[in-house]
């Protein structure tokens, strides 16, 4: 893989473009993507100390891809598309559950036992094991989603190409992103972290600890907690006005799970939407 690694390296410094005759240079961008595709490379992944690294070769050859490609019309059933990259297929051999009206670029990797409803994932991004991508959820390109995570209804999870250096979202094992919720901007979720109802996380969105008042850091959920979307205010030369945040109002045990009416009753005692 490092050959190719610098090869893609080496086409990205070029800024030649790929053109239809640059069988060699198409060819290495087509494995990189492949190796996206088939789960065995990935774009971002958390190191031992726990901080983010990307493989912006990776990034370097999806943008690479988008410069050579053309666009083509595909059929598919009832339904016609108008795109450059083409979706993945060859589910069922997968393991994967795709429901009529969900779609999945190339590049993309879903692992065994996710479920798709009418959903999007976009190239470059990862959804992990038994995780369900449920109604109107889209995984933007590159982000990073755990194993055994429920996407509720309608949840946007951002996507980053460029810079290549940028990290995307992370999202870790276990979790439970309520409906609606964004999370964007290169945020973390931690494993096991229940994440209310219609949260907003960005990079630079405050986590604070309802138990102590202290900010736990920008962006960046903890393991194995509940966080609802909260505000807290901030005084201007207008006046003082409720800045949003997230707010951790439990923290569990690793491995610890609430059944849905002892979550329901979590957040309801702490007035929070369920």
């Amino acid at each position: 893989m490092s050959d190719l690694q610098a090869r893609i390296e080496a086409l990205w410094a070029d800024r030649t473009p790929i053109t239809e005759g640059d069988g060699e240079a198409r060819a290495a961008v087509t494995e990189a993507i492949g190796l996206l595709d088939a789960g065995e490379a990935r774009v971002a992944e958390v190191n031992g100390d726990g901080e983010v690294v990307v493989n912006q070769w990776l990034k370097q050859a999806i943008l690479l891809l988008f410069s050579m490609a053309e666009m083509e019309t595909m059929e598919l059933g009832p339904f016609e598309y108008a795109d450059k990259i083409p979706l993945k297929t060859d589910y069922q051999a997968a393991g994967v559950r795709v429901v009529p009206g969900a779609s999945a670029r190339w590049g993309s990797f879903l692992d065994r036992g996710v479920i798709m409803m009418p959903s999007y994932v976009n190239i470059g991004a990862r959804v992990g094991a038994n995780t369900m991508v449920d109604t109107w959820a889209t995984v933007g390109s590159c982000a990073q989603i755990g194993a055994n995570v429920h996407l509720s209804g309608g949840v946007g999870i951002g996507g980053v190409l460029e810079p290549p250096q940028a990290a995307p979202v992370m999202v870790g094992d276990d979790c439970l992103i309520g409906s609606r919720c964004i999370v964007a901007d290169g945020a973390r979720v931690g494993d096991g972290v229940v994440l209310g109802a219609g949260c907003v996380l960005t990079g630079s969105i405050p986590v604070i600890d309802a138990a102590t008042g202290e900010e736990l850091g920008r962006g960046v959920v903890p393991d194995w907690c509940v966080a609802v979307s909260a505000t807290r205010s901030r005084t201007f030369d207008g006046g003082t006005f409720g800045m949003p945040c997230v707010l951790v109002i439990k923290h569990l045990e690793a491995g610890e799970r609430h059944d849905k009416a002892q979550l329901n009753a979590v957040l309801r005692d702490h007035g929070a939407a369920t």
